[in-house]
């Protein structure tokens, strides 16, 4: 063969190769793409659904199918008239109970019911849980905005109108949460760069990250393995596109550096990738690992929240590692311009890192014990915010942030009715014992009444349904159903009717709340000891050091406590808000202790590197500048994609927003800047133990102390 034509043909071979990568690219973003708008046919943000088997609230809603013909979600409809009802009213009510009850998804409509101010009508119809609550729900309004009775001012508000309300504050999670987080990550990128191309590249690398992991997680949910949430859902964009971009910027910085080195961009592309690999897949693993342990979560939404979380990393790395390089090599230094990198007079000089990383290696080197213990001081008395934080679970009239008619129909509700009418506390007991338990179920504070359900209305001459031996009694709340004093009173209601039976089983939407709100608690003690385990297991096969992961983690659980306590001051002075869901530390937890111990997987990888040739005190400072610029950068972006969760008016993601931006900004900036190689340098030689870089290297180029 030609040796002209062989030389040529291996340049070509790592075009064609990169091109083809790229085509595959493109065409799972060509099927992935299109799940992205049709996911939502597979999310499930019915609370009733969180809750593993063996919770008591579940096991009354599966006995409750055998007597309502199915598994409903009740809906209240309330009608209300200024000044007081007028004598047609309540036929005309009457009228339109059988308009909804012809609506498809409605099961049985009781009612009207009439409160006792006489202003106020009330109707409740079953709503089939396998229906879409939103479709159903907006069916209903819709009617009774067609046949509206003059004066009659009506809301359809309850369980099943705030579950579809809340649903609907999803809406913009395919669309503008997108959108946000995405231009939000160019003008950070265009600046960073200062390129017009390599921004688009890196984004593109984002997107067919995201279009993959919807693939898989569309087919998991679709087959049943797990639940996807409206919550999941915006946690996975903001993930694969977060991370995506951050494991780039690690890639880039790579590569860039290996272009001052390497006349040819493809050899560069190849040294970048060698030297990139190992972080970037630490990174992903401690990350992968990490929100699986939600595994280990008594909530099915948890439980789901780890494989969407897993497959959002897993796609973020395999485009950075394979579609990315294939874009560089593809493109070659033309993706820097106009600031393109040169060959250097110079090769092998390291990196400056700049002025302003100079500073900081200096100020770290120079009083490296004054400047981790005045961090550590800052971020403890940060974290004394903590014991303001309020997670013990909001009502779910206020997880949406803005106005809705349901939440306006349960504050009239509350007026005329009991505050819990409309969502009665679902009691399932002997039918020999139905009388002794409606008896202590009334005799409990908060309960206004308790009945057996005889198959429609309430009524005192009919007999109770009974089913297998059991009855089904509803017991009317005088607080809201949502509230924390209702969640206390089935507390109560389960502690004294287990004396009268134990094979009383108390439900409904408000144990619902308690069940889950006790088992987000649970969560926190068993999720996070397992967390803190698996990262430490990864950091020291990393970096070969058993001092090393512990000191690191420390500093990022001190991150994640101050982080905590500035966000319990802002909620609750400055958003005004109401509390926080039990599940909010847990999340915030899990992101912020894995992505912070990212940025310190970059750094650490960078230092044991430079280490190796400078020693240690040296190389802390050197593996500092050449990483500080692009870990910072990083942080932004990250931070930048998580806060457009803010833009989803749901009290869950606004927090969850707050917290991991500003927590990554704090580790960021101050964690991994300062206190880590600070604390680094104090501890010696030591801080490597036991791998042989905590020994004397007499070939080092610093004399170490």
């Amino acid at each position: 063969m030609d040796p002209i034509a062989h030389r040529r043909s291996r340049r070509a071979l790592p075009v064609v190769a990169a091109a083809l990568v790229f085509v595959a690219w493109v065409v799972v973003a060509s099927f992935g793409g299109p799940t992205f708008g049709t996911i939502s046919n597979v999310t499930n943000n019915d609370q009733a659904s969180y809750l593993p088997a063996s919770a008591e609230s579940t096991k009354v809603q599966g006995l409750e199918k055998s007597f309502f013909g199915s598994d409903s979600i009740p809906a209240t409809v309330l009608f209300v008239r200024t000044g007081g009802l007028e004598p047609t009213d309540p036929g005309a009510v009457a009228s339109l109970a059988k308009r909804l009850d012809s609506i498809p998804g409605v099961g049985t409509v009781q009612g009207p019911i009439p409160s006792k101010d006489g202003a106020a009508l009330q109707l409740v119809a079953s709503v089939d849980a396998a229906a879409d609550a939103g479709t159903v729900v907006g069916s209903m309004r819709s009617t009774l905005d067609s046949h509206k009775v003059t004066g009659l001012n009506s809301w359809v508000t309850g369980p099943a109108g705030l579950s579809a309300d809340f649903g609907a504050g999803f809406a913009g999670i395919d669309g503008v949460l997108l959108i946000v987080a995405l231009a939000a990550v160019f003008v950070i990128l265009l600046i960073v760069y200062r390129s017009l191309l390599l921004p688009v590249i890196v984004l593109v690398t984002s997107a067919f990250a995201l279009t993959g992991s919807i693939l898989v997680v569309y087919a998991m949910a679709k087959a049943g393995w797990i639940i996807v949430t409206g919550q999941s859902r915006g946690i996975l964009a903001i993930l694969a596109i977060g991370a995506a971009t951050d494991y780039s910027l690690l890639f880039v910085a790579r590569y860039r550096e290996s272009l001052l080195q390497n006349r040819s961009h493809v050899v560069a592309v190849r040294q970048a990738w060698r030297r990139a690999i190992e972080p970037i897949a630490a990174s992903a693993a401690t990350v992968i690992l990490a929100v699986l342990c939600l595994g280990f979560s008594d909530l099915n939404s948890n439980k789901g929240l780890g494989p969407v979380g897993a497959a959002a990393i897993a796609f973020a790395f395999l485009a950075t590692v394979s579609v990315l390089p294939a874009m560089l090599i593809l493109v070659g230094r033309a993706a820097f311009w106009p600031a393109v990198p040169h060959l250097r007079v110079d090769p092998e000089a390291a990196p400056s890192g700049g002025r302003l990383w100079g500073a900081v290696g200096g100020l770290v080197a120079g009083r490296p014990r004054i400047v981790w213990v005045l961090t550590a001081v800052l971020l403890g008395v940060l974290a004394t915010g903590l014991v303001g934080l309020r997670a013990t679970g909001v009502p779910q009239t206020d997880l949406l942030l803005t106005s809705s008619e349901s939440v306006s129909g349960q504050q009239q509700l509350a007026r005329h009715f009991d505050a819990g009418s409309g969502s009665p506390v679902i009691i399932i007991a002997p039918a020999a014992r139905s009388a002794a338990v409606i008896t202590a179920a009334e005799g409990v504070r908060h309960v206004s009444s308790a009945a057996a359900f005889t198959g429609g209305r309430p009524d005192a001459g009919a007999s109770p349904k009974i089913v297998d031996g059991r009855v089904l009694i509803e017991a009317t709340l005088a607080v809201p159903a949502d509230s924390a004093t209702a969640e206390s009173t089935v507390t109560t209601l389960r502690d004294r009717l287990t004396r009268v039976d134990p094979a009383v089983l108390v439900g409904g939407t408000s144990a619902l709340d308690l069940d889950s709100n006790t088992a987000a608690q649970r969560d926190l003690r068993t999720v996070i000891p397992i967390v803190l385990a698996l990262i430490f297991v990864i950091l020291a096969l990393l970096l070969r050091s058993l001092v090393a992961p512990l000191l690191l983690i420390a500093s990022v659980a001190l991150s994640y406590a101050a982080t905590l306590g500035v966000a319990a001051v802002a909620f609750n002075t400055i958003f005004g808000f109401p509390g926080a869901d039990p599940s909010v530390p847990l999340f915030g937890f899990v992101f912020l202790v894995a992505l912070g111990v990212d940025y310190n997987i970059f750094l650490m990888t960078r230092v044991r590197e430079e280490t190796g040739h400078l020693g240690h005190r040296t190389g802390v400072v050197a593996g500092l500048r050449a990483t500080g610029g692009m870990i910072t950068s990083a942080g932004i972006v990250l931070a930048a994609t998580f806060a457009a969760l803010a833009t989803i008016p749901i009290l869950f993601l606004v927090q969850i927003a707050f917290i991991v931006a500003f927590g990554v900004l704090l580790d960021t900036f101050l964690v991994r800047s300062l206190l880590v190689p600070a604390l680094a340098i104090d501890v010696g030689r030591r801080f490597w133990w036991p791998s042989r870089l905590a020994h004397r290297d007499p070939a080092a180029v610093e004399a170490e102390p």
